[in-house]
């Protein structure tokens, strides 16, 4: 295995590593690299422009044996959930590693980030444990990976394209990864809440997580109790959003714990409010501080 990272496996990882970036629909130049742009759900197989989905991840079914491609053949299998997805290979997935999960060491092809929901894992010299954050650019070596605590591991697994993610092993970093975007293990819990920067949430904390090249990224993000956004908003960008604990009702539909939400850029997305509070993790592909990414909408204004 170790001598099949050849001549052939490094033109692959080269191919991937000077792909252009694919524009965001919104006119971006795809430089954040995160590839939200015109996804299917696990409730829309085909992608609705403009139209957000919102659905519990628990009612999606369950790929009960599921593996990265490339990985061992010995390595034990985990299951995994897909709740979005873009052509281009991108996608959103809740994953679980059993309990006697271990993996070797390697590198993957496409960016890959990952955030703990539950259960600890330790990957290389680092571990993460819930609410952990890890963004692994391609080409960048990682691993070995070993569940620890006799307890599976809840993932929210995020594949950024602009190909299908692979595993190649690799005894190095690959000339050419990102090794500047590289966040082996960010413990969340230790970042300081700061301001949302968006006039509609002035009832809510944001904890960057990771800070992308176009000034989008992934963030925490703590909605107050008694939050009420009075009227719908149009998101001019495109957004994952998972909630962590608490509630928000969006409109009718009341968004909890293990929902996820899908929103496409220019969806008008309905009146927010909440009395308890809730935690959401998101990630989106624009700066959310620049003037009209996020505008209060009142129906009847013209």
């Amino acid at each position: 295995m170790k001598d099949q990272y050849n001549s052939e496996r490094a033109d692959e990882a080269d191919n991937f590593l000077h792909i252009a970036p694919v524009k965001e629909d919104w006119g971006g130049d795809g430089r954040g690299r995160m590839n939200l742009s015109g996804r299917r759900t696990a409730i829309s197989k085909e992608y609705v422009p403009r139209q957000y989905q919102y659905f519990d991840t628990n009612t999606v079914p369950e790929e009960k044996v599921w593996r990265i491609s490339g990985i061992p053949e010995n390595v034990t299998s985990a299951s995994s959930r897909l709740l979005s997805w873009s052509d281009c290979g991108a996608s959103t997935s809740k994953v679980v590693l059993p309990s006697q999960f271990e993996a070797p060491s390697g590198i993957f092809t496409a960016d890959l980030e990952i955030f703990i929901l539950s259960g600890t894992i330790q990957i290389g010299e680092w571990q993460l444990n819930k609410h952990g954050y890890s963004f692994i650019p391609a080409g960048v070596k990682v691993g070995p990976w070993k569940v620890l605590g006799g307890k599976e591991v809840q993932i929210l697994w995020m594949e950024n394209g602009p190909v299908p993610l692979s595993y190649r092993y690799a005894e190095s970093n690959h000339p050419d990864a990102r090794m500047s975007d590289f966040i082996p293990a960010l413990n969340s819990k230790l970042l300081p809440w700061g301001k949302t920067e968006t006039v509609q949430f002035v009832q809510a904390n944001k904890k960057w997580l990771r800070k992308d090249a176009n000034g989008g990224g992934a963030w925490l993000l703590a909605i107050l109790p008694h939050y009420d956004g009075r009227y719908p908003e149009i998101q001019c960008y495109n957004e994952d959003a998972y909630c962590l604990g608490g509630y928000c009702d969006i409109g009718d539909f009341r968004f909890v714990k293990d929902c996820y939400g899908y929103v496409p850029s220019f969806t008008t997305s309905p009146w927010h409010r909440t009395d308890d509070g809730c935690l959401f993790f998101i990630r989106v592909d624009r700066d959310l501080s620049k003037v009209s990414t996020v505008l209060s909408y009142k129906p009847g204004d013209t």
